[in-house]
């Protein structure tokens, strides 16, 4: 709304204004001034974040310049700054009455009613200002009004305008950004992808549009498409730190841990130490089975955010993983009180309790883990053997109580296969099975995962070669 090079042009000659307005606010006259000095001493002020004065020097320039709208506006503007919403309002709406129907004005307004959360009159301002702004100012205009059709959760309507606002300015990053964040609110990740596709088409030196494209190839978990469209964004731009983060964590979801151990350090090297980062590295490392190095890195994230839960819990699996379980627990315990409704943290403390032999604390994280994600198949998965070693029939039981109130586990119905056939319940388990292969081959064949012996079993192997 202000110009900075202007400011800069009138600090040379202000300084007699600026001492004078000093003087006046100890309680000395100021005396006349022209209204363009006034005009200069009050966005000077207002650019320096000194609003209240701002308003003490619009009131004593409308004692000489009454006449002077500018100065009513510059106060409501500073009222604004201030957070006096309702003087803002009847001030501006009184710049209307008198016939000011400038830019500025509009724009006022419409980011007042924006503070005050009264979204439709803000669209209806940023809408009026958009019709009279310079193509400089569109940029700007554009933006607010797609971020208060967000605020009411219109994301349809903040794309349309979000996309005249690249249509208008292909380098208007921050429009870029907000697509992305329109479209993962509507989770419409293809629409995404599309759209980034179209607008690269026309623009493939958009560092931006390359990242929010491997963004949402990353939502839809298509890891070597995002890699695809990340490797660009760092053609065209090495240096933008975020790409290289996101990278590494495409990297990490294919197991691909050097790779992903690579570019996170980069990524550190760009933007500097980050607790998260280090914790990620230390997740690599500990996958590659460096275990001191994954233990330092998760060391260097505790010392930048000690209530970071992830660092805690990569402590405790070190311990495990180096024959220390016991030793483990402290950590993990430590995760669980930082993060208390985490499913995973449970599934490894249960796993942790069962190692140990402390089969009644290991069977209730269980519970707790299942009761907080029962779509979490590999602990479901482990706590059906942990029952099974003492009774295949209780393991059924706890499977079809649990299918009660659960039914969506993709893994239940292969473990029921498998109980089933342990105990002796051959016909059924078999029938089980073929009806699993006709739903979901791929996921039927996980049952020789869960019991490897079931693959020396003829009855088990004729089914699925057919």
């Amino acid at each position: 709304m202000f110009d900075d090079d202007e400011d800069e042009y009138y600090d040379g000659d202000l300084s007699e204004e600026m001492k004078r307005f000093e003087a006046f606010l100890e309680g000395d006259s100021i005396g006349f001034l022209d209204s363009d000095r006034w005009e200069a001493l009050i966005d000077h002020l207002l650019m320096n974040g000194r609003y209240n004065d701002a308003v003490l020097c619009a009131d004593e320039a409308l004692s000489q310049f009454s006449y002077n709208l500018l100065f009513k506006l510059r106060k409501a503007q500073a009222y604004s700054a201030t957070g006096k919403l309702k003087d803002a309002i009847f001030l501006l709406t009184e710049l209307e009455r008198l016939g000011l129907d400038s830019f500025e004005l509009l724009l006022s307004k419409g980011a007042v009613f924006s503070q005050l959360k009264d979204s439709k009159n803000a669209i209806k301002y940023f809408k009026n200002a958009l019709q009279v702004a310079s193509i400089e100012d569109k940029d700007e205009v554009y933006l607010d009004l797609a971020m208060e059709y967000e605020n009411l959760g219109d994301y349809t309507a903040a794309l349309k305008i979000l996309g005249k606002a690249v249509a208008h300015n292909p380098d208007n990053e921050a429009a870029i950004y907000e697509i992305a964040y329109c479209y993962d609110h509507l989770e419409d990740y293809e629409s995404s992808i599309k759209c980034y596709s179209d607008f690269i088409d026309e623009n493939p030196y958009s560092f931006t549009s390359w990242y929010n494209l491997g963004n949402a190839y990353s939502k839809l978990e298509n890891y070597d498409k995002a890699i695809w469209a990340y490797d660009y964004c760092i053609l065209i731009n090495d240096d933008f730190g975020p790409v290289h983060f996101n990278m590494a964590s495409a990297y990490l979801s294919l197991d691909k841990y050097t790779k992903a151990i690579e570019y996170f350090l980069k990524s550190l090297e760009l933007d500097g130490d980050d607790s998260v980062t280090f914790c990620y590295v230390g997740e690599c490392h500990e996958q590659l089975n460096d275990l001191d190095l994954a233990q330092e890195y998760y060391n260097r994230s505790l010392e930048l955010a000690p209530l970071l839960p992830d660092a805690w819990l990569g402590l405790g699996i070190i311990e495990d993983l180096k024959g220390k379980t016991e030793q483990g627990i402290p950590f993990i315990l430590k995760a669980l009180e930082l993060d208390s409704d985490n499913a995973g943290i449970l599934h490894v403390l249960a796993g942790a309790y069962e190692k140990l032999e402390q089969f009644k604390d290991a069977c209730e994280k269980y519970e707790l883990s299942l009761a907080l994600d029962p779509s979490d198949e590999d602990c479901l998965t482990n706590y059906v053997q942990l029952i099974a070693k003492d009774s295949w029939k209780e393991a059924l039981d706890y499977l079809i109580l649990f299918e009660n109130t659960n039914p969506d586990n993709k893994i239940l119905n292969i473990l029921k296969i498998n109980v089933l056939w342990n105990l002796g319940v051959k016909i059924d388990a078999l029938e089980l099975f073929k009806s699993c292969l006709l739903e979901d081959r791929e996921k039927a064949l996980e049952l020789f995962e869960v019991n490897p012996n079931l693959k020396n079993v003829k009855e088990f192997l004729f089914l699925s070669d057919n």
